[in-house]
């Protein structure tokens, strides 16, 4: 690994030219993801961190749990029938299959995408 680094002189010590890395929104799927792999896959954790490329990972994790978390949503709504029409005449009702929905949808994505 061949790091370019430039230093400045304080005083007698050498300091180096450190950049923060860019600081992307990783958003509640990729805090999830991060979350995972910090407790059980500590040794990618931490070479992804080292090497600049976990922001990145979890930007791009948090992209594809999202776009598949609203596909799933409305393809297993679909298939249910919970539809605008059951949401005006009982809204209880949709509330309920709604909320079976979302969670379903996000077992597939924790199984599939943060905790592969």
């Amino acid at each position: 690994m061949s790091a370019n680094l430039t230093y400045h002189r304080e005083g007698d010590y050498l300091i180096p030219d450190l950049v923060a890395p860019e600081d992307v929104p990783t958003g509640i799927w990729g805090m999830r993801r991060k979350k995972y792999l910090w407790q059980h896959r500590n040794g990618i954790y931490t070479g992804m961190l080292l090497s600049g490329k976990l922001n990145a990972h979890l930007a791009q994790i948090n992209q594809q749990a999202t776009e598949m978390f609203e596909q799933l949503t409305r393809q297993m709504a679909a298939e249910q029938g919970v539809t605008e029409r059951l949401k005006a005449q009982d809204q209880m009702a949709w509330v309920g299959a709604m909320n079976n929905i979302r969670n379903a949808a996000e077992e597939v994505i924790l199984n599939e995408l943060i905790y592969s």
